[in-house]
């Protein structure tokens, strides 16, 4: 019978105490396999030679289930399983086009048709996109072409949606019409019968935003109206409220709508957002000064994903608040988004060793020092 080397017997004992040790189950293994030359195996009296990596190897293996098993992981909490980060792939973009056009109205090739019977002109885009870190001086030059939709209600009176009331509906609508335009209040206004009417022509700005916040992965957008189309229904939301008012022909038309703005304008889809996730009140820094389409913007009904669960930029990117009434008013849906912005407002101020306050103050005194004085506009309807 051969004799084992001795040097292996004495190695043996130390590369298992060593290897238990050794926590991370793959980091333990490669030492293993870095031991291994240097211990030589014993035979068994059967003749047969058993490796040592493979008996620590089985044995590394057995420990790591028998802890997995004794090790409870309790599932999230229901109201962050809820907030999932928005994922940024690269974006497609609908095909459509403008088939026809009289002067009273354009057709496009999606079937959407546009009365221009109310459009008027405003002051021309121009605007800058701010660093994402929203401190570092804007280099880029000016911009014309809107970046996102900005979807308002207008919560104006309403006629009992029926047959009967077809009259009062007409005359209900084209008494806001004229109202709207104006005020040069939105771009585009969907009346209740779905009808599309263009108020502001897409080159001009609308006063419909007012103070407001939004970001990509560009940048960050402030005072929307010179950056975001404003987009309008002839509704009414209600506090908390999560099921939309308006009428099917609304939706059929604000999707074909979307598509079209998307197509002309490449408009990205995590910019389709509500006035109540972009609205903001400097004079007390909280989000949410006016909370039309709170929780109710039936995104998925339209074409687009749920907007709802993006983290509302202005608190990342300036320290809004979002508090108790805006929670109460915007309901789950919008409340989500505020969570996963104040979660990602934690880990900044964690990555930078201050406490959430001390953070959250610094980037509320850059937002007051850069924008003290300005005073965008913003339409009397919301």
């Amino acid at each position: 019978m051969e004799t084992p080397v001795r040097t292996g017997r004495s190695l043996r004992p130390w590369v298992e105490w060593r290897a238990t040790r050794i926590d991370d189950p793959i980091a333990r293994l490669r030492y293993l396999q870095a031991a291994a030359p240097r211990v030589e195996p014993a035979r068994r009296k059967t003749g047969s030679r058993l490796r040592l990596p493979a008996i620590l190897l089985l044995f590394t293996t057995a420990s790591f289930f028998a802890v997995r098993g004794m090790v409870q992981v309790e599932p999230l909490p229901t109201h962050i399983r809820r907030i999932q980060p928005p994922l940024y792939q690269p974006e497609t973009f609908p095909d459509v086009w403008k088939v026809e056009s009289d002067g009273d109205s354009d057709t496009y090739s999606n079937g959407l048709r546009i009365e221009n019977r109310y459009a008027v002109s405003n002051h021309p885009r121009s605007y800058r996109v701010l660093p994402l870190d929203g401190t570092s001086p804007v280099l880029e030059p000016r911009h014309t072409e809107p970046v996102g939709i900005v979807f308002h209600t207008t919560e104006s009176e309403q006629q009992p949606f029926e047959e009967g009331h077809n009259g009062a509906l007409k005359k209900t609508a084209e008494s806001l019409m004229e109202y709207v335009q104006r005020r040069r209040s939105y771009n585009f206004l969907v009346d209740r019968f779905g009808r599309v009417f263009r108020i502001v022509r897409e080159t001009d700005v609308a006063e419909h935003a007012g103070y407001s916040v939004w970001s990509d992965h560009r940048g960050i957008y402030v005072d929307l109206n010179e950056s975001f189309l404003g987009v309008s229904f002839e509704a009414r939301t209600e506090p908390g409220q999560e099921v939309p008012t308006i009428s099917p022909a609304q939706k059929r038309t604000a999707a074909m709508l979307i598509e079209m703005l998307r197509s002309c304008y490449g408009i990205a889809l995590g910019n389709c957002v509500t006035h109540a996730q972009v609205s903001v009140n400097p004079s007390n820094m909280r989000i949410g000064y006016h909370t039309d389409w709170a929780s109710s913007f039936p995104f998925e009904e339209v074409g687009l994903p749920d907007n709802y669960a993006r983290p509302l930029a202005a608190l990342v990117a300036f320290g809004f608040e979002a508090d108790e009434e805006y929670r109460r008013v915007g309901g789950v849906r919008l409340s989500s988004g505020a969570d996963l912005a104040e979660e990602t407002l934690r880990q900044r101020a964690n990555e930078r060793n201050l406490s959430l306050t001390a953070y959250r103050r610094t980037l509320q005194r850059q937002y007051r020092e850069r924008f003290a004085g300005h005073t965008p506009a913003l339409s009397p309807m919301n």
